[in-house]
């Protein structure tokens, strides 16, 4: 007989993990930490861009890490765990094109590993560089912190008409990043060269929709109260574990079990695992001295 159950689902309350791709010159950086301003708290940049976030220093409040080659990914992994062990609300990672393709990058890296263990196969080496690719995307999806990413796009240029006259304007096209990386995101948004102006590739959220439309500050609030609206998983989970430990140790440990996987239950636990620990020896012996009284009946 299967355990397996569905229930009901519900959207839970969630950290933005939200990528911004265009060319060069598109406002990736500036309309980050606009967005990153509007939601609010601490706000880190990790710049692997020669600084080029500093250059907004004095119209916006963040703290910067500038990261060096080598990009490879778990350079990546550790900053991220940095900024949260900081304490940061917001991390900024600009730019993750160079985790995939920059030096020391996983790129080069497939080809180092291929030359030193595969007589220069990359396909084998491949099984080397995924995982280790894999766990930097894991590590922005299990951070407690709102994260936005930023990525480079293939440029091209284009003419197009505008006031009766032709003119040139470069075009963002495939983000360099491994295909399905934007999988890993809520909401993508492409930069339009001129006036910071985005259109949605990708959006759960229901704000993107329709004609472009500017990145300003309340789109960081926007998105921020979107991200609330859900339901909170940590009063959820501790509902569950404060029902558990009414019922005794017993059962307090087997839901322990169950929901210990969650996302940020280990926090939970940690702090609240006294208090439920007592609850529950209390139910014990409640139960304890209620058998004799019912045996004697």
């Amino acid at each position: 007989m299967t355990t397996l159950q569905f229930t009901r689902a519900q959207r839970k309350k969630s950290r933005l993990r939200l990528a911004l791709t265009g060319p060069s010159g598109s406002g990736k950086t500036y309309s980050s930490l606009l967005i990153a301003k509007g939601i609010g708290g601490r706000v880190a940049v990790l710049d692997t861009e020669r600084g080029s976030a500093s250059l907004y220093a004095d119209q916006l409040d963040f703290d910067t890490l500038d990261l060096d080659p080598p990009y490879s990914p778990e350079r990546f992994t550790e900053a991220i765990e940095a900024a949260e062990s900081a304490g940061y609300e917001t991390l900024i990672l600009d730019s993750i094109t160079h985790e995939w393709s920059g030096v020391g990058g996983c790129l080069e890296l497939v080809d180092e590993i291929a030359r030193a263990k595969y007589k220069g196969n990359n396909w084998s080496a491949w099984n080397d560089i995924t995982p280790r690719h894999r766990a930097f995307l894991d590590a922005i999806l299990r951070s407690k912190m709102h994260i936005i990413a930023t990525m480079r796009s293939k440029t091209e240029t284009a003419q197009q008409e505008q006031n009766g006259r032709k003119v040139v304007v470069k075009l963002g096209m495939k983000a360099e990043q491994r295909d399905g990386a934007e999988y890993e995101f809520t909401t993508v948004l492409d930069l339009v060269h001129d006036g910071h102006f985005a259109v949605a590739s990708k959006d759960r959220t229901g704000l993107f929709g329709g004609d472009p439309k500017p990145i300003t500050e309340q789109t960081g609030a926007d998105l921020l109260a979107w991200l609330n609206t859900g339901a909170d998983v940590q009063t959820e989970l501790l509902a569950k574990l404060r029902e558990a430990a009414m019922s005794g140790t017993a059962e307090l440990l087997r839901v322990h079990t169950t929901l210990k996987a969650a996302p940020r239950y280990a926090d939970l636990w940690k702090a609240e695992s006294e208090s439920l620990k007592a609850t529950a020896a209390q139910a014990d012996q409640s139960a304890a001295q209620a058998q004799p009284e019912q045996e004697a009946a």
